[in-house]
């Protein structure tokens, strides 16, 4: 099956992958654009992972105040190069990031940012909760195991659904960005202001 200059191009400029990468993600899904699109999300988490050791040493901080003046956000992204920090797509990064931050309140970046101490009093809430319907043992722990899993991904930075599109975490938004822009990218940590609190 032929592949057409225009749709090697369309998927270019929806993913920011190179002509080549594209051209092989159409022949691999046979042309159709949708599996294209998965078939580059897979191949980048694979790169994504193989990047991930290496160092970060620059990068650079951003803000995003809410149109009421009542809500902002700081976040420090890392990378490796200060050509990439410069870059118009980290910038951009940067932003949506802060404002998923500013949107959502998470409370780390991932897991391993969250109090084990908050993580217990959480679990001790729930397994209440449930004891109070009544539920067998077996049950409730799977239960308070399924609403703790729950509140993480709500907590934790990188486990959200990106405010902008659904479909998407967070770490999805940032694999795509290292796929894109073929350096290591962290979110290193975030700070979140909310007048009166």
């Amino acid at each position: 099956m032929g592949i057409s200059a225009k749709d090697v191009k369309e998927l270019r400029e929806r993913t920011g992958v190179g002509m080549m990468e594209c051209k092989k993600a159409l022949e691999e899904s046979g042309g159709d654009m949708e599996k294209a699109l998965d078939y580059l999300r897979k191949s980048g988490a694979a790169k994504a992972v193989k990047k991930a050791g290496r160092e970060i040493k620059e990068g650079a901080i951003g803000s995003y105040v809410h149109f009421n003046g009542k809500v902002a956000a700081m976040v420090e992204l890392g990378c490796e190069t200060d050509f990439v920090a410069r870059s118009d797509d980290f910038r951009a990064l940067l932003k949506d990031v802060c404002q998923q931050v500013a949107a959502t309140a998470p409370l780390a970046v991932d897991e391993s940012g969250l109090d084990p101490a908050l993580l217990e009093k959480e679990r001790a809430i729930y397994l209440e909760q449930v004891k109070g319907e009544g539920k067998p043992e077996n049950v409730a722990a799977k239960i308070v195991e399924g609403k703790l899993a729950k509140f993480k991904k709500e907590a934790c930075l990188l486990e959200q659904p990106f405010i902008k599109e659904e479909k998407k975490q967070v770490k999805d938004l940032l694999q795509d960005a290292i796929q894109k822009l073929g350096e290591n990218i962290t979110v290193r940590r975030f700070v979140r202001y909310q007048f009166g609190e």
